[in-house]
């Protein structure tokens, strides 16, 4: 026993040991591999089929998948022959945790969203809004400013998802609304996550990393409106400029419909305040609120048939609920999972490509030969295309010495680039997910070139307006 006892210490400082010396050994050279070359064919032909998914009927989240498979068991076939299996390991479980972060993060605002929904929520809000004789072009103007408005406090991804809703709840009728709103939606979400410390991950990283101080990041606000408003405008025109059929009857919201918007928004606090106070990922802050979310639905559920619904009275069903007893799992089971497996595709290929060192490459190449202004305007314009999540990553990686100026310009850049593709970012995914078929790729590529006159716009704004941190 005590020869046991004396080994437990040897082996706790073995462990560290073997680990820095597992860490010590240098990556295999792939870039000029044909591993190396295959994983770029097959991340492009995977992004090829997400592009063309509303011709195909392929849901975009099978060949991203598959190409994670590939890629990464390619990579692990060459390390194995090298007798080196694990620091493919190691890398492929990191890739893993921060999608797991990504997905639950995700999943709790879909939840939310869902449930919302389910107590009449958004319906309620349509009704007043034709209600109040707003047409297409005002509505249009009034979902993208507060999402503009509510991305920096509630994150990009969970402002689009609310504002989609709303324009898909109001604008059933008119296609072309929906699409162009959507376009609008996630240029404004995105715009808005630009200049908050947890408006977006990529502006996370940033702080997290002690680069930018929490206060300095709101020097992006003139510039972030810029972007949102230069596009809008061009859009406006667009806009059919008719009203909605008027709403002929009362929406009347189930009960406890106000009560979790509360909890909604108690869950957004509680990810914010783990994160800045606490240090804990957001993802923590969201799973807590979670359970807000479960122990109201159990005394939904509990209490939903208290009172015989009275149907002669206009608020029996405010008063009632649903004949259905209100369920938490369901709301969980009608999230959008194509998007979610589509998120662990990407960050597992995009994972992959940077292990074998293309994004490290492409980073040195960008800061070191053409300089930080340009290389900042191109990752932006790189974002649209692969997640501005290793996007920014490799950049911190790089750790390049530049000015706060340069840094809160790639913050920017790599924070709104993404709008310029439906793909590029969470929220524009998102959408794609929530408004099948009608937001879709193509409707907004069409839209692509003012989005990149306001991508321009906003990043000459930067420099003009914060040009003494430069």
């Amino acid at each position: 026993m005590k020869r046991c006892l004396l080994s437990l210490p040897s082996l706790a400082f073995a462990a560290p040991v073997a680990v820095a010396s597992e860490a010590a050994v240098e990556k295999l050279p792939l870039i000029n591999h044909n591993v190396g070359f295959a994983a770029i064919a097959i991340f492009a032909i995977a992004y090829l089929l997400v592009m063309v998914e509303e011709f195909t009927h392929l849901r975009k989240s099978k060949p991203v998948i598959l190409a994670a498979g590939i890629i990464w068991a390619m990579i692990a076939y060459v390390y194995a022959q090298n007798d080196l299996p694990g620091m493919v390991e190691q890398a492929v479980r990191h890739n893993v945790l921060e999608f797991a972060e990504l997905m639950l993060f995700l999943l709790v605002a879909m939840t939310y969203i869902n449930a919302m929904e389910e107590r009449m929520v958004f319906e309620s809000l349509r009704s007043w809004l034709t209600s109040k004789g707003f047409s297409y072009r005002q509505l249009f103007w009034l979902t993208g400013t507060l999402a503009f408005l509510l991305s920096p406090v509630a994150d990009n991804l969970t402002t689009a998802l609310l504002m989609g809703a709303v324009v898909m709840a109001i604008g059933s009728d008119s296609p072309r609304f929906v699409a162009i709103s959507c376009i609008n939606i996630v240029v404004a979400a995105n715009a808005g996550g630009a200049f908050s410390p947890f408006g977006d991950i990529t502006t996370l990283m940033v702080w997290q990393k002690g680069i930018v101080e929490f206060w300095t990041f709101f020097n992006l606000i003139t510039p972030s409106l810029v972007n949102f408003l230069v596009p809008a405008a061009f859009m406006h025109f667009a806009i059919p400029d008719v009203k909605p059929e008027p709403c002929s009857e009362t929406v009347i919201m189930k009960r406890g419909a106000w009560i979790i918007m509360g909890l909604f928004l108690a869950t957004i606090t509680t990810a914010v305040c783990f994160h800045n106070f606490l240090h804990l990922p957001p993802m923590l802050g969201m799973m807590t609120g979670l359970a807000y979310l479960q122990i109201f639905g159990f005394y939904l559920r509990k209490t939903h048939n208290r009172e015989l619904p009275n149907y002669s009275e206009p608020k029996a069903n405010e008063m009632v609920g649903d004949v259905t007893a209100f369920e938490v799992f369901r709301q969980i089971s009608r999230a959008e999972w194509d998007t979610l497996l589509f998120f662990y595709g990407v960050v597992l290929c995009v994972g992959g490509l940077g292990f074998i060192g293309y994004l490290e490459l492409v980073s040195t190449m960008m800061y070191v030969e053409v300089g930080p202004t340009f290389a900042n305007v191109m990752v932006g314009l790189l974002s649209a295309v692969v997640d501005n999540i290793p996007v920014m990553f490799a950049v911190l990686t790089m750790d390049p010495v530049m000015s706060q100026g340069q840094w809160l310009l790639v913050t920017l850049t790599a924070g709104v680039g993404g709008s310029m593709l439906s793909i590029g970012s969470a929220a524009g995914v998102a959408l794609m997910g929530q408004a099948r078929g009608t937001y879709t790729f193509s409707s907004h590529l069409r839209w692509t070139p003012v989005i990149l006159l306001g991508y321009t716009a906003s990043i000459f704004a930067h420099m003009w307006v914060n040009s003494r941190l430069f």
